[in-house]
């Protein structure tokens, strides 16, 4: 009797240390924490550590360019609250890197780069306040089952860059806004419960999906809304010829083009996108939900093709993952 408890709590122990981090580290910019930092305090944490990191940031305005690194995974980020704990930085394509002397280019004008896996991001808004001419990127995730919940993605054009074919990514309750292009990217990635907000008359989505990824873009009782004074947005164009977008119970407002979807025309590189790309939707609700007016290329899912789309069958892969369970 003595064998089993013992190996009852040996069993129960690992179990508990499995679902705590084995460090937490707080940045609080009034010096109340461990750090004043957050970029510091992901550098504090060790290279491929032994399990969860969590690092509570208190509520103020971060000015910082932060890097998760590749040796670093399983990393969360917990805000205080999203509306009063910000990371922000105004990097640009075409702004000269002082350190390099050399120009930024759309995919190093991040605020936040996420290379590492198994990161999660909540209740903390991201930011990049460049809004002129050009490309300028909030989060830019590269890492494989990447989870932000509760959070704010600020920017205008490239906002959210889901990058790397490979990587599996999913927001839930989240706030996306920006102007042109701005989520895109080759991952494949959900959308659950999110508000995405146009600012321009513009596109909101360009996936470059490669051939052999099944799911490209995933989006879930979304809510598609705009500025005043914005009326005439694409769901989506495609960057790369197998680019994949599906809007699934979506409410579209009036903002939202009858057509729906554009080809991108004039791409010398790859013309006639229209032919490859898979552009679709299944109960899509409001003023901009016009499946009768959608262009020809386009799909109107029926009851048995959405049967495949669970989010657990979306992130097969290798691997199984189901970050909603």
């Amino acid at each position: 009797m003595k064998k089993i408890t013992f190996i009852f709590v040996f069993l129960f122990s690992i179990l508990a240390m499995s679902q705590n981090p084995y460090v937490t580290i707080t940045v609080a910019q009034d010096g109340s924490g461990q750090f004043t930092s957050i970029q510091k305090a992901i550098n504090s944490l060790r290279d491929l550590g032994p399990g969860e990191a969590l690092i509570k940031i208190k509520s103020g305005v971060y000015k910082e360019k932060v890097v998760i690194p590749s040796s670093k995974h399983q990393i969360t980020l917990e805000g205080e609250d999203k509306e009063t704990t910000i990371i922000t930085n105004d990097d640009y394509s075409g702004k000269l890197n002082p350190t390099t002397n050399e120009k930024l280019t759309t995919f190093d004008s991040y605020t936040v780069l996420v290379v590492g896996d198994d990161i999660k991001i909540s209740n903390i808004t991201i930011q990049n306040t460049w809004c002129n001419k050009g490309q300028a990127v909030s989060l830019h995730v590269e890492g494989d089952r990447f989870v932000m919940r509760d959070s704010k993605l600020l920017g205008c054009q490239d906002t959210l860059y889901t990058a790397k074919d490979n990587s599996r990514q999913y927001y839930e309750n989240c706030y996306i806004e920006g102007t042109t292009d701005f989520i895109f990217g080759q991952a494949t990635a959900v959308f659950k419960n999110c508000e995405i907000r146009s600012l321009s008359d513009s596109y909101i989505t360009a996936s470059a999906t490669s051939p052999q990824n099944e799911f490209g873009f995933v989006f879930f009782d979304c809510h598609l809304t705009a500025k005043e004074g914005v009326s005439k947005v694409f769901l989506g164009r495609p960057w790369r010829p197998f680019a994949k977008t599906v809007f699934i119970n979506t409410t579209m407002e009036n903002h939202i083009l009858p057509e729906g979807w554009n080809p991108w025309k004039g791409d010398k590189m790859f013309p006639e996108k229209e032919k490859t790309a898979f552009y679709a939707e299944f109960g899509s609700k409001g003023k901009g939900a016009n499946p009768s007016k959608r262009v020809a290329w386009s799909h109107q899912l029926s009851k048995k093709e959405i049967k495949k789309y669970t989010i657990e069958n979306i992130f097969k892969k290798s691997t199984s993952w189901n970050p909603s369970k």
